[in-house]
């Protein structure tokens, strides 16, 4: 195959449009359009950045080394990955598509690869459901990981975030900010804090709890203040919790006993 029938095959093999593959090496969809019609063909520097972005050779680019060895390097690389100077990298793009995007998509080596999909693992991830290092998605999972709907990792941001930090609606970690329910060593809330450490502007229970009702072990500052040592009724505790909040979670009551009892 020629450099125009290489580059389009390449560039569907990753299921890429036009302009995708243009944004990666810094030309636009046109560009890249004159490449695939054979109307122009890239200068060196751009030759090398293609080779560099696929992994194969600017001989077997252009169409220097035979057809036979070009699809055989293809297969090999959309289905196997290939080994790198570097180390290993591996690509699969499922053929399956949805809203333009792979159903899958796994993109793994050195670098910043980003794995973009409907389902995505790699380094970097964005996907409905993502995994990876630093991941993005409706479901997220990752060292650093956002997601809309649950997010999980060292540094977690999420509607439901479990993490070493961990921020969202409700948060699970290490430390937990959580706008309704926070739980974790230190764990801060505008609604439930529940923590080694618990500051709330609602209800705050712990070891040291901080908030307009505070129940503590050590220690309990709030506008109602209810130490362990003092030998507070649970019952009466929790009913003055659900004048205050009405809304509060029924499970909340077993906590308030934990702590007190």
């Amino acid at each position: 195959m020629n450099f125009a029938e290489n580059i389009m095959t390449l560039r569907k093999q990753r299921g890429w449009s036009q302009e995708e593959l243009g944004s990666q090496i810094g030309v636009t969809r046109q560009t890249v359009s004159k490449w695939e019609m054979g109307q122009s063909t890239p200068e060196l520097e751009k030759l090398i950045e293609l080779s560099k972005l696929f992994h194969i050779s600017i001989d077997r680019l252009v169409g220097l080394a035979s057809d036979e060895e070009n699809r055989g390097t293809a297969t090999y690389q959309q289905i196997r990955g290939e080994l790198r100077s570097l180390g290993v990298y591996y690509e699969y793009i499922s053929r399956v598509k949805v809203f333009g995007l792979p159903l899958v998509h796994i993109r793994l080596g050195f670098g910043p690869r980003l794995a973009k999909g409907i389902i995505a693992v790699g380094n970097f991830a964005v996907g409905v459901v993502a995994i990876g290092g630093s991941s993005l998605g409706l479901i997220s999972v990752g060292g650093i990981s956002a997601g809309l709907l649950f997010a999980f990792g060292g540094l977690s941001l999420g509607l439901l975030a479990l993490g070493g930090v961990a921020i969202g609606g409700f948060a699970v970690g290490g430390c937990a900010f959580g706008q309704w329910l926070a739980i974790g060593g230190g764990a801060f809330s505008n609604y439930l804090a529940i923590g080694g450490g618990a500051w709330s502007k609602g209800l705050a229970i712990g070891s040291s709890a901080y908030g307009h009702i505070a129940v503590g072990t050590d220690e309990a500052q709030g506008a109602l203040s209810y130490l362990q040592k003092y030998g507070y009724y649970v019952e009466d505790v929790w009913n003055m919790v659900k004048s205050e909040f009405p809304s509060m979670w029924g499970w909340v009551k077993n906590m308030i006993q934990w702590v007190l009892s």
